[in-house]
Order: structure tokens, then C-alpha cells, then sequence
């Protein structure tokens, strides 16, 4: 079909927008004025004008009153009204109105329907951009970027990255939206690096980021870890008189508690001019991760004094902090009160804390009994987080027992395989743990490899274990050796406990030696001033030789070294560690 037969309006004697045709549309104040206007319509038949038909659909998709369980276009999966509609506009011959054909195909995006959104898409949009297409034409397609983001969402919302990526680059014209669209479907897709990678092409081009491009990177740059690049992102909106809200200032207190700065955390937090019950949840949240369990206290004393209704989710930063410092007697306060003081029904997190929290303290057989009671059924994490008690507390009969359910829940999930292996080989049963491996490498089951990253001069740099990629790696080699000889000249030992083959002890200190956050920390010396801070973020939790061997280095090197592991916060200086070896 050529650009000839493109439907256009009479430009000598145009006609009003759609809109305000219908001004009993345009005056409902809610859902309910609509249907009283949709009833009228269909009475009257004017329910059959394509076009009043494709104002209700717009009212109930795309206006702050919206209501998509009631919008026609909603239920196309059980009464296919929507695609009624588009029949009607077929037969109306308003096809190549570009409004009529932008809400088609945000019906059908918003139905989840992208095969005949995509088709629509195309043979309406896509392939008039052509080179015979006229200077004019080609300016009316650039200027249509909204359905362009239409279309980039709708793969979004379906978890389709890779199709909302190509739909992307192949845009004539991107706006802000375009770049946020693809920024944050990337961060809530767990794509942090591309997220990040994203956020750096869009600094490099035309369009400036705005308020939403700020929170919906920052939950990226909170999980990797990247500091300076988050402190950029404050100062940008500080500079550009980007409100800093409730909103925003949440997401900024959260990226600096997450990164390792919760003294800035703080005074962000003090700036937030009016502090809702989101922004009290980032920072007790803050205290929480970094072992401050009397701050949280405190903060959640000053939020009730300040009339705020508590959150659910600022009971799991409470219980947390209880769970991270063991503080039992606190942890049962806090689930109590949540349920009897603030009437909130406890979710699967909040038994997972609780159970975190006796777990720790050695309490088995009541955290065992606290799932068994649950009211609701309990998760794959709950049972890790028994299963993790179980090897601590070297119960080796529940935590075969809990391994059990945890396979039969979660049988291609590694977890449960590992902990049990763990288990067996810290009982020196090499025989069990022979057979835990043997069974995974039957099922394919592989186990999350150890990685850790340092951000430096806003690079994100990744280790993996004996990770000897980096274009630095003799540089970093060499000072692995280096730390190593000073350790043990400061009476360090390797705790070979903690390497869980059946190997000789020559080969288990190597192992030691080369795990992923003393990597990064070897590169974060070679690669900084002396005095310099360094923060690493790990995907596991660190184990208890690291744990050993980063106090003495902290010492040794005079450094301030902060590592955030899997669970939590550890500030290590001068030797000694904040959470006190307890994590």
C-alpha cells in the first residue's frame, strides 16, 4: 500500500478533534461518569460511531482516571470487543486516521497482544518510511515517536527486552520517553549493566534526562554498586533544579545506603522536605544493611511520632536489622506490633526474616515450626534460609531434611544441592558430597560462581574466582602475593575450613587466595591513591577467611575497605569488621 491512499482530513474546512465531539467525555470526572456516558451510548446507538468508540477506549486507557479492567479493549482475551472495534474501523474507512490507528494499537499493546500491535505497527508506520517518501511524510513519521514508545513499552511489559532493543535502534526520532522506556525495563528486568550502558549512551546524545530517567536508574546503579556514577545523578538533578521528593529522594537514599555511603543517606534523607512512609522505609532500610539496628529503632520511633503510618515493607528493614544483629527478643516486638499495633498481615518476607532471625541464633527447631505454622505456603528462600542455620549450627539431620523439601520445591535450583554439599563436607563426609555433585552434574545444575565488582573512576570492573582476565591481571597477580606475604607475617592463617573439597592443603589455601572480593580488592590497591577507600559488592555471602583476611588488610594497608555481600554491610578498619563477626 502506497503513501497515496493515506487517509487525510480535509484541511480546507477541518474538522474538530475527536474529543471534542464528544464533550460528555471530556467533562467525566471518573469511572463511573463514563460508564452512565457509555450506557447513553450504547441506548442510543452512538455506541456504533467509531470514533465515540475509540474515546471511551482512550478514556479508559490512557487518562489519569483510567480504568483498564473495565476498558472494552481489556477483555479482548474473553469478548474480543476490541477487535470488534478495529473491525468497525475498518468498515468505517478511518483506518489511516493516525489517531484512529494509535489507539489500536495501544489497545492491542495493553491486551499484551504484540503480534497484531507489531503487525498494525508496521504496515501503518514502519513501512511508509521509505526513500520516496516525501520530506513532509518523513517529518509526520519522525513526529509520531509516541507510538514508537508505544510499541518499545508494550515488549517491555512482556519481559521482551531483545525486541524492545531492535524497535529501539531502529527509531526515526527518540524522545526522553524512549530512553526511559528502555532504562528502567532493563533495571526491572535484573539487566543492571545495560541499564547502566543505556544511561551512558543517553548522556552522550540530544536528549537530557529528566525526573523519570533519574528513578529509573537508580535502582541500577544501587545493585551494582556504582557510587560515583550515583553521586552524578544527585548532582545533575541538583543542578537542573530536578525536584528532589519523596520520590526521588527515596531512590537516592536508597542508592547511597545500597553503595556504601549511608552518612549521605542520611542527608538526603534530612533535605526530603515532606518524608512519607516510602522515604522512612529507605533509611531504616539503610540502617538496617549496614548493622546499625539502634538507628532503625530511633528512625522508626521518630516516624511514629511524626503521625506516619508504617509500611510492611518498613517492618522487614526492622526485622532485618534485628536479624543481622541478633537481637531475638527485638525481632518477636517488632512482627508482634506489626500485627497487633499497625493491623498489617505479615507477607512471605516477613516470616523469611523471623526465620532468618532464630536460624542465627541457633533457635532451629522454632524457626522450623514457625514455617510448618505459617499461613501461608512458604517459599524456596525460607527454606535456604533454614537450610544456611542448619550448616552453621552443624544440625546436618534437619538440614537434610529441609534440602529435601527444598529439591522437591526447587529442583533445578542449585541451593539446595550446595548447602546440603556444604554441610556434608564441613562433617568431612566426602562421600555425601560425591554423590550431591554427581547428582547435579546428571541434572545440569550448576552453581552460582562467586563474582565480585569495585567501581573505579565510574568503571564497574568484575572479577569472577581465580579471575585472571582483567588486561591488569599480572599487576593484580603480583599483589595478591604481595598481601599474602604480609598476612602471614602478621600471623594470619588460612581458615581451610571454609574450602569445601578433598583436596590437599597447599591447593586449598590457592583457592583462598584467589576468591573474587580480595581480587577486587588487590585491583582497588594497585589502582588507588593510598588512604583511598574501597567498596566491593559481591553476589554471595563472604566467607569467614575473607572475612579474617580483609580486617588484617585494613589494617595492614591503613585502608577503609567496605564490602556489601549477599546479606549486608561489613565497614572494615583498622583491623576489625562493624558487624562485629556476626553475619
Amino acid at each position: 500500500m502506497n503513501s497515496a491512499t493515506i487517509y487525510k482530513p480535509n484541511t480546507t474546512n477541518s474538522s474538530p478533534h475527536p474529543s471534542s465531539q464528544f464533550p460528555q467525555i471530556t467533562k467525566c470526572k471518573n469511572m463511573r461518569d463514563l460508564t452512565q456516558v457509555h450506557a447513553h451510548f450504547i441506548k442510543t446507538g452512538q455506541i456504533r460511531d467509531s470514533l465515540a468508540a475509540a474515546e471511551i477506549l482512550r478514556f479508559c486507557a490512557v487518562s489519569d482516571r483510567r480504568n483498564l479492567d473495565y476498558a472494552p479493549f481489556a477483555k479482548t482475551a474473553r469478548l474480543q470487543e476490541g477487535k470488534q472495534v478495529h473491525g468497525l474501523i475498518v468498515k468505517f474507512g478511518v483506518v489511516y486516521d493516525e489517531f484512529v490507528i494509535s489507539n489500536l494499537v495501544r489497545m492491542y499493546v495493553m491486551c499484551g497482544d504484540m503480534d497484531n500491535a507489531h503487525r498494525l505497527f508496521y504496515k501503518n508506520i514502519v513501512e511508509f518510511v521509505d526513500s520516496n517518501m516525501s520530506l513532509r511524510d518523513k517529518r509526520r513519521q519522525e513526529g509520531n515517536v509516541v507510538l514508537w514508545n508505544v510499541m518499545i513499552d508494550g515488549y517491555v511489559r512482556l519481559g521482551n527486552l531483545r525486541a524492545s532493543r531492535a524497535l529501539f535502534d531502529e527509531m526515526p526520532q527518540r524522545s526522553v520517553v524512549s530512553w526511559n522506556v528502555m532504562i528502567s525495563g532493563y533495571a526491572q528486568n535484573g539487566q543492571f549493566r545495560e541499564a547502566i550502558e543505556m544511561f551512558h549512551e543517553m548522556q552522550m546524545g540530544d536528549v537530557s534526562p529528566n525526573y523519570v530517567t533519574l528513578v529509573s536508574v537508580l535502582p541500577a546503579i544501587s545493585r551494582l554498586g556504582a557510587l560515583e556514577l550515583g553521586k552524578w545523578v544527585h548532582l545533575y538533578a541538583e543542578k537542573n533544579e530536578i525536584e528532589i521528593d519523596d520520590v526521588l529522594g527515596s531512590a537516592l537514599i536508597d542508592m547511597y545506603s545500597k553503595c556504601g555511603n549511608v552518612e549521605k543517606a542520611i542527608q538526603v534523607f534530612q533535605r526530603i522536605p515532606k518524608l512519607n512512609a516510602i522515604a522512612w522505609s529507605a533509611m531504616i532500610g539503610g540502617f538496617s544493611m549496614h548493622g546499625r539496628p539502634g538507628d532503625a529503632f530511633d528512625c522508626f520511633s521518630r516516624m511514629e511520632q511524626a503521625g506516619v503510618k508504617p509500611s510492611d515493607v518498613v517492618y522487614i528493614g526492622l526485622l532485618s536489622a534485628c536479624g543481622h544483629a541478633g537481637l531475638v527478643e527485638e525481632g518477636r516486638f517488632f512482627f508482634n506490633h506489626m500485627i497487633n499495633v499497625a493491623g498489617l498481615e505479615p507477607r512471605i518476607e516477613h516470616y523469611g526474616c523471623m526465620v532468618d532471625l532464630l536460624g542465627r541464633a541457633g533457635l532451629l527447631k522454632e524457626a522450623e515450626e514457625l514455617i510448618m505454622n505459617m499461613p501461608i505456603k512458604p517459599d524456596d528462600v525460607i527454606w535456604k534460609a533454614l537450610l544456611g542455620a542448619c550448616k552453621t549450627r552443624g544440625n546436618t539431620d534437619m538440614g537434610e531434611r529441609v534440602a529435601k523439601v527444598l529439591m522437591d520445591l526447587a529442583p533445578n535450583d542449585s541451593g539446595a544441592y550446595v548447602g546440603l554439599s556444604n554441610m556434608y563436607a564441613s562433617s568431612g563426609n566426602w562421600e555425601g558430597v560425591a554423590e550431591i555433585r554427581l547428582k547435579m552434574k546428571q541434572m545440569d545444575i550448576r552453581k552460582d560462581p562467586g563474582c565480585s565488582w569495585i567501581e573505579l573512576d565510574g568503571v564497574i570492573h568484575e572479577f569472577l574466582v581465580e579471575d585472571d582476565s582483567h588486561p591488569k591481571a599480572e599487576e593484580i597477580h603480583s599483589m595478591l602475593e604481595e598481601v599474602s606475604r604480609k598476612l602471614s607475617l602478621s600471623g594470619y592463617r588460612p581458615n581451610t575450613a571454609q574450602v569445601l573439597l578433598n583436596v590437599a592443603e597447599e591447593v586449598k589455601e590457592s583457592a583462598l587466595h584467589y576468591h573474587s572480593e580480595k581480587i577486587a580488592i588487590a585491583f582497588g590497591l594497585i589502582s588507588t591513591k593510598p588512604g583511598t577507600t574501597l567498596r566491593i559488592v559481591k553476589n554471595l555471602r563472604v566467607c569467614e577467611d575473607c572475612h579474617s583476611s580483609i580486617k588484617l588488610i585494613s589494617k595492614i594497608y591503613k585502608r577503609k575497605i567496605v564490602v556489601r555481600d549477599r546479606k549486608r554491610f561489613h565497614h572494615f578498619e583498622n583491623g576489625s569488621c562493624s558487624c562485629m563477626d556476626f553475619w
